[in-house]
């Protein structure tokens, strides 16, 4: 039985010390030598767990495959499940991006490591000696226990030639059409991850859906970002994120620099770990998301402060109960005062989810990032089911008119029309809310009249029954300066 240890404080950093009995190796001049450590972690134990492997010199390849028992429990009860990932000697401490190598989750059973290649989200490069550490992550533990296996094997030999990075280009001119309304899906996974499409084939399913860019998201890894380049092309722009999954929710990173890894070693009880993320992501230039809030899986549900969140993502996939709480959540948000902007992606893992359904229409200056997370930080956007929806709202008051994420100044006696014009999806009712709840509603484009008095913003959704095909950011009515 391991003991439970704990997580000390160090140089003002987390330093993960839950260490397992580990496995060490002499250094040999060719061939391979495997060693198996075994353990049983009890129900109740922390979420991160620490495999020491001592790794001499002249290793060219390192292999690690894992197991767990998973024991039939009584009803209300959760069965074992444990995810699994790696660090380099360089270091095992919350937030070291030095020595992390690599992280599948639950997904797959084993990883291999080289200096010239690497199991899909894992981190090609040089077997260094020293202490690597192989994490296991106990998702959830069974009555009875968890029982461990886990296998490592060392290659010795010379290293082959080293991996060269391939990130994507940071233009597509093919659909840069300047200031324009731009869609994309900013919530995707791969082999990299947790899905089943391989990155040729999401850009393939992207570029069918009729999108201008999508955000490459994995799950708590950058390796994908290391080799869009082999598959981009100049009418699809390609960005970087990650989906950072906790066990306090998970929440997206988009638009990082190719390589950049965010943490997610901590929960929402933790100070010292949201924030200092939060800050990571914003000082490579990135936004943070709130995804999928009311998902109805452990660990996905959304548990942090959303006031650190740039953006809140009410659509994730098919629209459900989970997208109708989130939506009445955001909205509870905005008439409170504490407007952050909505976001909608597909979250597609699987061929049969359909990549760009929902996604984001943004008002952007050219297809770039920078501009693209401009648009989206500052609620330039709404929300689509997919590519055929066309949708246009504005208000003008007093000669002056304004967009969605805009403030119309007008003073409190002159009328305000808001205008919306729905085209690609016949037979949908169009509705328009304020603060207090649904104000008007029409089959199709409609307009509505009111005065700043009464509405202090107003936003549209678009439904075809009770399911959502658009929903877009407010339109706020300012004082007359």
């Amino acid at each position: 039985m391991v003991s439970r240890r704990g997580f000390l404080a160090a140089s003002g950093a987390v330093a993960a010390v839950n260490l397992l009995p580990g496995v060490a190796f002499s250094a040999q001049a060719g061939g391979e030598r495997t060693s198996t450590a075994t353990g049983t972690l009890p129900p109740g134990v922390e979420d991160w767990f620490y495999l020491p492997v001592e790794v001499p010199e002249g290793v060219a390849e390192l292999e690690v495959v894992y197991s767990y028992d998973e024991p039939e429990v009584p009803d209300g009860a959760r069965g074992n499940a444990c995810d699994i990932g790696v660090f380099g000697p360089h270091g095992h401490e919350l937030g070291d991006a030095r020595g992390f190598r690599g992280w599948s989750g639950g997904f797959r059973d084993r990883f291999t490591l080289s200096a010239s290649a690497a199991t899909p989200g894992y981190l090609p490069g040089p077997i260094e000696p020293g202490t690597w550490h192989v994490v296991l992550g106990p998702y959830t533990v069974a009555p009875q226990g968890m029982r461990y296996r886990v296998e490592v094997t060392l290659r010795f030999g010379e290293p082959g030639a080293p991996a060269k990075p391939n990130p994507a280009p940071e233009t597509a001119p093919a659909r840069d059409r300047g200031r324009a309304w731009y869609r994309g899906d900013n919530h995707l996974h791969t082999v990299h991850s947790d899905g089943r499409r391989t990155p040729a084939e999401l850009v393939e399913a992207a570029r069918a859906a009729g999108l201008d860019f999508i955000t490459s998201t994995e799950h708590n890894t950058p390796s994908a970002s290391w080799q869009w380049g082999e598959h981009a092309t100049d009418d699809l722009l390609i960005l970087n994120g990650e989906e950072v999954t906790t066990r306090s929710g998970h929440w997206p990173a988009i638009g990082l620099p190719p390589g950049e890894w965010i943490d997610w070693r901590y929960r929402s009880t933790d100070p010292r770990g949201f924030r200092r993320f939060v800050d990571q992501v914003h000082d490579a230039g990135g936004l943070v998301v709130a995804a999928h809030p009311f998902a109805n899986c452990f660990g996905c549900t959304y548990e942090f402060d959303y006031a650190l969140a740039d953006l809140i993502e009410v659509w994730n996939k098919d629209w459900t109960a989970e997208e109708e709480a989130a939506l009445h959540q955001w909205d509870g948000l905005l008439r409170t005062g504490h407007w952050i902007p909505l976001i909608g992606n597909s979250d597609a893992h699987n061929p049969t989810d359909a990549v760009g359904s929902p996604h984001t229409v943004v008002l952007a200056d050219s297809l770039r990032r920078e501009d693209l997370l401009a648009g989206l930080r500052t609620g330039r956007s709404w929300l689509a089911e997919s590519a055929s929806v066309q949708l246009e709202f504005t208000a003008t008051a007093g000669g002056r008119s304004a967009g969605i994420g805009e403030t119309l100044p007008v003073d409190t006696g002159t009328p305000v029309t808001f205008e919306v014009s729905v085209s690609g999806v016949p037979g949908t009712e169009v509705r328009v809310l304020d603060q207090l709840g649904l104000e008007h509603s029409a089959t199709g484009s409609t307009s509505w009249t009111t005065y700043r008095r009464y509405t202090r913003w107003a936003r549209v959704e678009v439904r075809r029954g009770d399911t959502a095909v658009a929903l877009t950011n407010p339109i706020f009515l300012g004082e007359l300066g």
